[in-house]
């Protein structure tokens, strides 16, 4: 199980991923796989929502899916990261789109890595852990 000390209570704490992403089958499957690990994760179907739970959770690191309805995964970020309260949160975009110019807009919006889907899981998780390693 994926823990981690939570300094207010002493006492530990399961790590929380939010994922925001909007095709029900990818929330699901990947959701499912990082519950099966021990994260908790919290999901969300769009850009707002996504937005609005980072800020209420305070999760300790975003999957944000890039193409969102209503307010894409870009826009979101950048919202994230100006907000004092969510800025450090890690965030990791996750798209279809594999093309240079993505991972650039990736970095230059803030996100602190990048992954492609469909989502080799394994990859992913490597890079959820190395930023939380960061983060702590």
């Amino acid at each position: 199980m994926v823990k981690s000390i939570d300094n207010r209570a002493g006492n530990l704490a399961v790590t929380k991923i939010l994922l925001i992403e909007d095709n029900d089958l990818n929330r699901d499957m990947l959701s499912s796989r990082l519950e099966k690990i021990g994260y908790q994760v919290i999901t969300a179907v769009d850009g707002s929502q996504g937005h609005s739970l980072a800020v209420l959770e305070s999760p300790e690191l975003i999957l944000m899916d890039i193409g969102l309805p209503d307010m894409d995964g870009w826009e979101v970020t950048k919202l994230l990261k100006a907000n004092d309260s969510t800025r450090n949160i890690p965030i990791i975009a996750l798209t279809a789109h594999a093309l240079v110019a993505d991972r650039a807009k990736a970095v230059e919006v803030g996100c602190d890595d990048y992954d492609t889907k469909p989502v080799e899981f394994a990859r992913l998780h490597a890079k959820i852990e190395s930023l939380l390693a960061k983060n702590k």
